[in-house]
């Protein structure tokens, strides 16, 4: 028992999609075999995976330029403290001097004080001369 070959074609043009099984790729023929169907709501998911996926990964390259911005930042602001605290260290500095100079001043005021003062008690009036008073 033989089949003709208008048996054949006809047997491989009832597949479910009208196409001659012969026209389809092996990997369409590979999949009718397993009984593959198209699944719109897996496509959906997939497609809103692949949004999702776009959306973190520019959120995530937001958040990579905020974490510089702030690394620039903290930067910055290191070097303006490093700058204030050797600024403080040469108004301290400064500041010691002065308070130097000032004892030192004080002192020389406080001998300068004396020496005029036990100059003044220790001397005695000079009366005046006749020639100091014909004038």
């Amino acid at each position: 028992m033989t089949t003709s070959p208008s048996q054949q074609a006809s047997a491989s043009s009832s597949s479910s999609n009208g196409a001659c099984g012969s026209s389809l790729p092996r990997w369409r023929l590979f999949l009718q075999t397993l009984n593959w169907r198209h699944n719109p709501d897996i496509e959906r998911q997939i497609s809103a995976s692949k949004l999702r996926t776009k959306q973190l990964e520019s959120e995530s390259a937001q958040i990579e330029k905020e974490i510089e911005q702030l690394r620039n930042e903290s930067l910055r602001v290191k070097s303006e403290a490093e700058q204030l605290r050797s600024e403080s260290l040469r108004v301290r500095s400064e500041t010691e001097q002065i308070e130097k100079e000032n004892a030192r001043l004080s002192e020389l005021n406080s001998k300068l004080d004396a020496i005029v003062f036990s100059s003044a008690t220790n001397s005695t009036p000079t009366k005046p001369t006749p020639s100091e008073f014909e004038m």
